[in-house]
């Protein structure tokens, strides 16, 4: 859920509980204008635990849960993402191969070496669920082999070091 959802959610229940924006403000500990920019979808950032102590004070919560399946179409979307430049594309099942084996097919170190340094890490993780998934490959070998071609393509994403 995103601070965008989370603050319509807080402005509804501010107004069925007959609350101005100051009053919960007051009773938050927060700004009227963090209440505002909430409300409005303009806050950026909120830690946890203010977020939960809003939730709690207007009869709110967060809940998380895993889901159920990773994102179904992740190597797809992973694999088009690794080969925006390049003529020749990385196929799911060549991504999801190489996840789990840890081998390279031939000519795609540069479709993964973009993969690992420009995809979204959600995309990269449901990538390697799917993969363990797929081929009954433990996550932490995958990772395993992500991290080494990390270092083999000495990426610049913080993420894998």
């Amino acid at each position: 859920m995103s601070l965008v959802e989370l603050g319509s959610l807080v402005r509804a229940r501010r107004e069925a509980l007959g609350l101005s924006q100051h009053r919960l403000a007051q009773m938050a500990g927060l700004s009227r204008t963090t209440i505002n920019l909430l409300e409005t979808g303009k806050l950026t950032d909120l830690g946890i635990a203010k977020v939960n102590e809003l939730l709690e004070l207007v009869g709110l919560s967060l809940h998380a849960e895993v889901h159920k399946n990773p994102l179904p179409n992740a190597a797809l979307m992973a694999s088009r993402t690794a080969s925006v430049s390049y003529r020749d594309p990385l196929t799911p099942e060549e991504l999801i191969e190489a996840l789990a084996t840890g081998k390279i097919p031939p000519g795609r170190d540069a479709h993964l070496a973009t993969l690992i340094d420009e995809a979204p890490l959600s995309l990269v993780v449901s990538s390697v669920e799917l993969a363990a998934r797929q081929s009954a490959t433990p996550p932490k070998h995958i990772w395993k082999h992500v991290s080494e071609w990390a270092r083999a393509f000495h990426s610049p994403r913080k993420a894998w070091f």
